[in-house]
């Protein structure tokens, strides 16, 4: 995240940790090298619009722990990681209900001419009140109401991205003078229930035309919405048993809306801390719960939850609430997990390092023996490694546990030549056509 403090509250302070420097270029461009040392498929840029002020009612615990906040955009990192990477991808996330179809699709057409192929977009609908403040609003639509406004906004991109020029319309034609042909492109027009559009698709046609398309929302509504139009899509849990529950929910879902087996990916969140062996790898652990910020980790999780834990004692049980906020961070911790009652103190100690993941310790053959045994127990098709010192924990990761993966045979060598598409799924660079974006085609002539 384009921040300080992401996940790993209170982090930032550790002697070893960078992430302050998260202003500067070079610690951008220097984590992208390294990634893709590792072969990492890609760089998952987190957002969020809007600071933290459940906790308290204040934003003032977010602002003395840089709990998500000061932070910027992600955007504007990209096209400098990728013009020091060849096949790293880069997924960035953008909350759609902030900001209408037709500008945003032309940033996401550009990031995909600029890193040749190589963009995602993690698909997020926003939970704070306070974005909705920000951007002239009361409060944020209800939880449901704001999938109803995403499965609309998809429609009208996708319908940019993949309707509005031909693949034959740019014709750079020097001799006659003329570079498209305005009978191969087509006027968009949309009137539905939250948007109105009428206008051709700025940007001539990208190599992906629609970016792969991740998806984080593990709520009912989430999944449906995940199941219909993610290729991707990121779970997180505090155990394997509710990644294992979420993993086959959305796999049901998936296959019920006509999905292949093979969509979507999904990556479980994790964290790991390691060391030339367990016992150097158990130190580390220790050293950084040294620097952990409890106050932190609930502000954090009261924005996820839309529950205040200033008012709790830290062993009041954690109860289950509904409301606007994210649904998935509070059902993890009580339905999915019935058999465990979390107090307010145990969640903050888990949650300060590694958020709603999972966090594991060990030496490079012991890490290896944990991850295979995760994919058995969930059946995630790979990892959503998250950090607690910046950029130690992918160092370690890339210098300790690819080596070892790798020698075990369940890690790549070399990246597939491509597309961010193509590398991930070993096929074309444009949506499926059993995908609702792949149904979507342009007429042979058509007129602005």
């Amino acid at each position: 995240m384009n921040c300080v403090s992401h996940q790993a509250s209170g982090l930032w302070r550790h002697p070893r940790d960078r992430s302050a420097d998260y202003r500067k270029l070079g610690y951008w461009t220097d984590l992208a090298r390294l990634l893709e040392k590792g072969l990492f498929d890609g760089l998952f840029l987190a957002d969020v619009l809007g600071v933290y002020d459940v906790y308290g009612g204040s934003p003032d615990a977010a602002l003395r722990n840089a709990a998500q906040v000061p932070v910027n955009d992600p955007a504007m990192l990209i096209s400098a990681m990728a013009a020091v990477t060849s096949d790293l991808g880069f997924g960035l996330t953008s909350t759609l209900s902030y900001e209408p179809p037709y500008p945003f699709a032309r940033r996401m057409s550009t990031l995909d001419h600029l890193t040749d192929g190589r963009i995602g977009w993690n698909i997020v609908t926003g939970y704070l009140d306070s974005a909705a403040r920000g951007t002239g609003l009361k409060r944020q639509a209800s939880h449901d109401t704001r999938y109803d406004i995403a499965d609309e906004y998809l429609h009208l991109v996708y319908r940019l991205w993949e309707e509005s020029w031909s693949d034959t319309a740019v014709i750079r034609d020097k001799e006659r003078g003329i570079f498209t042909e305005p009978d191969q492109v087509r006027r968009i027009i949309h009137e539905g229930e939250y948007f109105k559009l009428n206008a051709i698709h700025l940007s001539e046609p990208s190599l992906q035309r629609t970016p792969v398309l991740y998806q984080a929302g593990s709520s009912a509504r989430g999944r449906e919405f995940a199941a219909r139009h993610a290729e991707c899509v990121f779970v997180a849990g505090p155990s394997a048993a509710v990644v294992a529950e979420s993993v086959t929910d959305i796999r049901a879902r998936a296959r019920a809306a006509g999905r292949p087996p093979e969509h979507p990916l999904i990556f479980s969140l994790l964290t790991i801390i390691t060391g030339p062996d367990d016992e150097a790898a158990q130190a580390k652990w220790e050293d950084y719960r040294r620097y952990i910020s409890l106050e932190g980790a609930l502000t954090l999780l009261s924005g996820w939850t839309g529950i205040d834990f200033s008012r709790y004692s830290p062993d009041d049980p954690v109860r289950h609430i509904r409301n606007d906020a994210i649904h998935s961070a509070i059902d993890a911790l009580t339905v999915q997990d019935p058999g465990r009652v979390w107090t307010v103190g145990e969640l903050a100690q888990h949650a300060a390092i590694g958020g709603m993941g999972t966090t594991i310790t060990g030496g490079p053959e012991r890490i290896a023996d944990l991850l295979e045994d995760w994919v058995v127990k969930t059946g995630v098709d790979g990892f959503n490694l998250a950090y607690a010192v910046a950029p130690e924990t992918f160092t370690d990761v890339v210098d300790l546990i690819v080596p070892v993966l790798q020698r075990r045979g369940i890690y790549k060598r070399e990246y597939r030549p491509g597309t961010l598409r193509e590398k991930l799924f070993g096929r074309g660079d444009r949506l499926r056509t059993d995908h609702p974006g792949g149904r979507v085609h342009l007429p042979a002539v058509s007129h602005i």
